[in-house]
């Protein structure tokens, strides 16, 4: 990056600088505004040509046209030409045609397409969520606060929430700063980091578990000199659970965020740069809004991840009562004790919690884009 003083004294730099900046976001923006319409199957519409490209009538003939070429219609012709051919390419206002796609799509059909999304989405996601609520329909509001409201799982909740919350955020800044490390930088071994970030994909939950409890366990490879150097003790704590969630939900903010930077042009930043900003400067006003959507995305995927997760924990929380007992492991408890009643109350709780931040989360999305896009 060129780095150039901030004091700029001459003006003509600095208006070429900031001419310069400006190519570089309109450039952005014509590629992102013709990449929403090829995805809507549409075809940015060319610009007109203006007035001066149509010869009058009254103009003497060019050489060319004295040669024996064709001469070009005078302006009044070619406007009530256009002007028809426009009217021929109105499309018409039917319904149907405006459901259809505007090109044909890789997929048997629309109406099929639409079939099997639907009946794939109802039987994943919309008749479970809708049979629970069911059963609690049947349960009553009554009996149902009467458990949510009990010490034991108001505990638990809090406590799966809670580090759920603290471990996205955790992954939120250090899957940025990898993100960026893995994509700006060049260095012996960053294709084995760049795979081992998948790892917690491919790795089952139950043997994650284990291997954070042999490390961090006070007699762990890295548990035994925390504890003996500092006091602390990591497994069978919130800090281990903590630890559990980092693991299972860093993968999420990593790439979301990866493909973003990839596409972030490196005359970005030094045009920034020759405008006098500093490296804090450029990394607030003109990286981050760009990474904004992103980084909420991979916020949301990791504390999704993070509130539901059960394998990996239940090894290195320690599983006690008003301490490290976490809502899911609660669940799992009360359907072994047949107490179903009791399994579908905290289940809809998480449930109503989860929707609310996941609401929240994607209106903030909403936002950030409409104040990208207005700035």
């Amino acid at each position: 990056m060129a780095i150039v003083d901030s004091n700029i004294a001459d003006d003509a730099e600095r208006e070429l600088a900031e001419a310069y900046l400006n190519f570089l976001y309109t450039r952005r923006r014509r590629r992102s505004s013709s990449r929403t319409a090829i995805a809507a199957g549409t075809r940015p519409r060319p610009t007109p040509p203006t007035s001066s490209a149509f010869r009058s009538s009254s103009s003497p003939p060019s050489p060319t046209s004295a040669a024996g070429r064709r001469r070009r219609p005078p302006t009044s012709t070619t406007a009530a030409s256009s002007t028809r051919s426009t009217k021929a390419r109105k499309p018409r206002s039917d319904p149907q045609r405006r459901l259809e796609p505007s090109r044909p799509l890789p997929l048997p059909g629309w109406g099929l397409s639409l079939g099997i999304t639907m009946t794939l989405l109802s039987l994943v996601v919309l008749l479970p969520i809708g049979a629970l609520l069911l059963r609690a329909a049947e349960i009553g509001p009554a009996e149902l606060w009467a458990t949510i409201g009990s010490k034991r799982v108001l505990a638990a909740l809090l406590l799966s929430f809670r580090a759920a919350l603290i471990a996205a955020l955790f992954n939120l800044v250090f899957g940025l700063a990898l993100a960026w490390v893995l994509v700006r930088y060049d260095f012996p071994g960053r294709k084995l980091v760049d795979a081992a970030v998948d790892l917690p994909f491919a790795l089952p939950t139950a043997v994650a578990g284990i291997a954070l409890t042999t490390i961090y366990a006070p007699n762990g490879v890295f548990g035994a000199p925390v504890m003996d150097w500092f006091g602390v003790r990591l497994a069978y704590t919130e800090i281990g659970i903590w630890i559990a969630l980092v693991f299972v939900g860093l993968p999420f903010a990593v790439r979301t965020v990866q493909p973003v930077i990839q596409e972030i042009e490196k005359e970005v930043e030094e045009a920034s740069a020759t405008l006098g900003a500093s490296r804090v400067t450029t990394l607030r006003r003109v990286i981050l809004p760009m990474l904004l959507p992103a980084l909420l995305t991979g916020f949301a995927l990791a504390l999704a991840r993070a509130v539901g997760e059960y394998g990996s924990v239940i090894f290195i929380a320690g599983n006690l009562p008003f301490q490290t007992e976490i809502a899911p492991l609660l669940i799992v408890i009360k359907l072994e004790e047949f107490d179903y009643e009791g399994a579908v109350a905290i289940a809809i709780a998480m449930l109503a919690i989860s929707f609310a931040m996941l609401l929240l989360i994607n209106l903030i999305q909403v936002w950030s884009r409409r104040y990208s896009s207005e700035g």
